[in-house]
């Protein structure tokens, strides 16, 4: 039986949402390990102005965790 994990990130990126998403998935794949899945769960962006200067994405990223057997 597997059990999932899910952790809440925010991404960011001078670029879109898109880019955003990568960044926050690719700093979590430093740390952890079976990444099954990613959901965006809100966007939104740092305005300067009158200009979007950075953008955000909130997302959740979903992993197996890994147990030893004894």
């Amino acid at each position: 039986m597997a059990v999932v994990k899910i952790v809440e990130l925010i991404g960011s990126s001078p670029k879109g949402w898109e880019d955003a998403t990568k960044n926050a998935l690719a700093e979590a794949a430093k740390t952890v390990k079976n990444i099954k899945s990613i959901y965006v769960k809100r966007c939104n962006a740092k305005v300067e102005n009158n200009k979007i200067v950075e953008y955000r994405a909130v997302v959740k990223i979903a992993f197996v965790v890994e147990r030893k057997i004894n």
